[in-house]
């Protein structure tokens, strides 16, 4: 009813295995890494809340224009430093991450290659199997052809004679006996 087989090959199996493991680790590592950059934009964004609620504060609190100018200044170098912080931890959080990937990729890659050529190894196989039963049936197929008078069931045909001796060869023991009963009686 399907083009392809009900059944699995162990070696397709075995395959498929190791690379849902390779792509399951994978994707878990991408996925910490993209967690720990979500909190740390948030964690960034509330400092930046916070900073930006202090400033308006003393800025609105300000008197004269001497004093706002100050605060704004006195806000900008904790903010400067505050970003810089955060590229830094964008930085090693991308070098963590690449040091994660190539230890999932490290730790499955033999695995994967193992089950890779074994996989290569059984369908090179199975398809010579493929082609040696299609040479045999073709083969078959030829032979059949060349010879036409070939039966099946006993290997060659019988010629057909039409004299009465040729009855005799083809009749079973007891009916050439009867027969031969018949012929004498008859002389």
């Amino acid at each position: 009813m399907y083009p392809f087989p009900q059944t699995i090959a162990p070696a397709v199996r075995t395959h498929i295995d190791a690379q849902t493991a390779f792509l399951n680790d994978m994707s878990k590592s991408l996925f910490s890494s993209f967690q720990q950059m979500c909190d740390l934009n948030i964690q960034l964004m509330q400092t930046m809340l916070e900073e930006t609620t202090l400033a308006s504060k003393h800025v609105l609190s300000a008197d004269r224009q001497s004093e706002l100018l100050s605060a704004a200044t006195a806000r900008t170098q904790p903010t400067t430093e505050k970003l810089r912080a955060y590229q830094q931890h964008i930085a090693r959080l991308a070098a963590d991450s690449q040091v994660e990937l190539a230890r999932v990729t490290e730790q499955h890659v033999q695995n994967t290659t193992r089950t890779a050529r074994a996989l290569a190894d059984e369908v090179a196989r199975d398809a010579t199997e493929q082609t040696e039963r299609g040479l045999r049936a073709q083969q078959e197929t030829v032979r059949q052809f060349s010879d036409p008078f070939i039966r099946p069931g006993n290997g060659a045909a019988q010629p057909h004679a039409s004299g009465s001796t040729g009855q005799t060869q083809q009749m079973p023991p007891s009916q050439q006996q009867g027969s031969k009963d018949q012929r004498a009686t008859a002389h």
